[in-house]
């Protein structure tokens, strides 16, 4: 049993794919392969001037595909040739010729092939010359809402946390390692662990102030964290990602950290004195333990 896409984010749209896939499998006493591809197309396609930065890393993609239970990830170079291939001879060569595919499974809006040329009805017709089975998964809704990693992205980009991370069915994170920062947050009695070496394509949620869970090793402790340029102490502007423990006293520095997104707490805001500023990480500290 295939599927196909890139999968971004595995969100609840993508499991219902991949639930379906399996009970076919099942049924069938076969085996779930998915196809994705890497670097994601539009990055090829437009390479100066997509503007998209993602939900997960290959790395991530492949830990959550994994806990969705595919059997096989298939990952295929995607490049300028490829894209170029006709939806026939995108069925021809990579499904039949060499994934030998019995049964086919994609999403209501699934295109592929030159310029996006094949949709579902194309599909339909390929299946029928190739001797393969075909199902269709209809859009998966949430409040009435489809489910898209398009929709996911927008929710991150405007802060809003709760509905990325219902769409998603799982906290956003980001993953980093701990670097050497100005030291500002402890100059105030708020240290902060800066989250340095995120993945360049990976999307961080809008500037401001959120409620997280950290994982170090295999610690977890709740914290909050801050997207931006913290104008109050550093004019320099430059952003940076930085999340304070509150009780935590460990040497970080080096370790791998993972950010896991709860809810969203305020903007990121200039305050008057450092003073203020203190006052309101303490009101933050509480919002971010309810």
């Amino acid at each position: 049993m295939v599927t196909i896409g890139t999968f971004d984010g595995v969100h609840r749209g993508h499991k219902a794919i991949l639930e379906q896939m399996r009970h076919i499998a099942g049924f069938n006493d076969g085996e779930t392969v998915l196809l994705t591809f890497y670097p994601h197309p539009r990055m090829v396609l437009h390479p100066g001037d997509h503007g998209l930065r993602l939900l997960s890393t290959m790395e991530e993609k492949e830990e959550l595909l994994s806990m969705a239970g595919v059997d096989h990830l298939v990952v295929y170079p995607f490049s300028e040739e490829f894209s170029r291939k006709t939806a026939f001879e995108y069925v021809r060569d990579m499904l039949v010729d060499q994934l030998h595919v019995h049964t086919l499974v994609v999403g209501y809006d699934h295109r592929f092939g030159r310029n996006r040329e094949g949709d579902f009805l194309v599909l339909k017709e390929l299946s029928q010359d190739f001797g393969f089975h075909l199902v269709e998964i209809a859009a998966q809704k949430l409040k009435d809402v489809k489910v898209s990693s398009t929709k996911i992205r927008t929710a991150l980009e405007v802060g809003n946390i709760d509905q990325a991370n219902e769409s998603l069915g799982y906290d956003y994170e980001i993953h980093g390692t701990v670097v050497k920062g100005e030291g500002r947050g402890r100059q105030i009695g708020f240290p902060t662990a800066n989250i340095g070496n995120i993945e360049p394509d990976k999307l961080l949620p809008a500037k401001g102030v959120y409620s997280v869970m950290v994982r170090i090793d295999e610690e977890k402790k709740r914290g909050v964290l801050n997207i931006g340029v913290r104008p109050t102490v550093s004019g320099s502007g430059n952003m940076s990602v930085e999340v304070h423990i509150p009780g935590f006293e460990r040497d970080i520095y080096g370790k791998n950290i993972t950010v896991g997104f709860l809810k969203r707490i305020r903007d990121e805001k200039k305050f008057g004195s450092v003073i203020e500023l203190s006052e309101q990480i303490k009101e933050d500290i509480k919002l971010s333990l309810l």
